[in-house]
């Protein structure tokens, strides 16, 4: 049923995408399903002139097996529009990404997109950011028991996330993850993204505060659409 509310709301985007567009490429599982959607679309001959930046190696390597080409921010630092997934998204919009391991890359590309479009499944809507599972953080490998350590002070339980052999993971950019749980979800996450982004060592982490446009939220109920309230 979940792969199913992930095909619809990819499927929904894909409506958003016309010819000649640059676009931005998601990581994770539902934003491979609108990768292939893409894909098809180019084949069929329905789109052409599309061009992609990648958020991740994954993503990247999935985009050219489809014939889709691949470009850079260097070449357009405009993108016309970003299709990614969430883990998490607020009722102001607000996100928590990257349990796929791609936060630095997809937010890298994402802040330079006149539109980011978030396709989820209607499990990812909360009423409080962190309240689901955890907030991924990217830190350096240096010391990064130290880092740990600080992150623990923020009022959660960080980890190190690790592989099933008890081996860290790594980032495509050399980094280590870091799982922060937030018991009854994170009560202030603009002021909590900001004390991590200020704080050596810790490289990115998963709150997407402010970017997103548009969310389309599958269910089985149906497909509906929330747009950003702009003050």
């Amino acid at each position: 049923m979940e792969t199913n509310l992930k095909q619809a709301a990819a499927a929904r985007a894909l409506e958003w995408v016309t010819s000649g567009m640059v676009l931005g490429l998601g990581s994770g599982s539902t934003s491979a399903y609108f990768i292939d959607l893409l894909g098809e679309r180019l084949q069929s001959g329905q789109l052409s002139r599309i061009q992609a930046v990648p958020t991740s190696e994954a993503t990247a390597q999935r985009a050219l097996t489809l014939g889709i080409p691949l470009t850079t921010l260097a070449e357009h630092p405009r993108l016309d529009l970003a299709v990614d997934g969430a883990d998490e998204v607020s009722p102001e919009l607000d996100l928590i990404k990257g349990l796929g391991g791609a936060l630095l890359r997809e937010k890298i590309v994402e802040i330079h997109a006149a539109t980011l479009l978030i396709i989820v499944d209607g499990s990812k809507l909360v009423t409080r950011l962190g309240t689901h599972g955890p907030l991924p953080v990217e830190i350096v490998p240096y010391e990064a028991q130290a880092h740990l350590h600080w992150l623990n002070t923020l009022g959660c339980r960080a980890e190190l996330w690790l592989k099933a052999d008890g081996s860290p993971i790594v980032t495509d950019n050399s980094n280590y993850l870091a799982s922060c749980w937030f018991e009854g979800g994170i009560d202030d996450p603009y002021s909590l993204a900001r004390r991590l982004a200020d704080r050596p060592g810790i490289v990115e982490h998963g709150l997407f505060l402010g970017m997103a446009s548009q969310v389309i939220a599958a269910s089985p109920q149906g497909i509906q659409t929330f747009s950003r309230q702009i003050p």
